[in-house]
């Protein structure tokens, strides 16, 4: 994954840190996910994956979400 390359944060491999770089959902769920932290330039870790759901940590905190809100949230390579 190059530092200019997008991809959604359901396809980032477990245990691996991205920035988020943009949310693609309806404006209210992406302000949804915004008070949830995941906003912009926000660092994320994959922590596991199962049946359609993705569990991140975002600021030492771990939330889960579904497959659809995860393809929704676009990232790039933590450096």
């Amino acid at each position: 994954m190059t530092h200019q390359s997008s991809l959604s944060l359901l396809d980032v491999p477990i245990g691996t840190r991205v920035r988020i770089r943009q949310l693609s959902s309806r404006p209210e769920i992406s302000a949804r996910l915004r008070e949830l932290g995941f906003c912009e330039n926000a660092v994320v870790r994959c922590v596991t994956k199962g049946y359609g759901n993705i569990i991140c940590e975002v600021y030492n905190t771990r939330i889960g979400l579904n497959a659809g809100l995860a393809r929704g949230i676009l990232v790039a390579r933590f450096d």
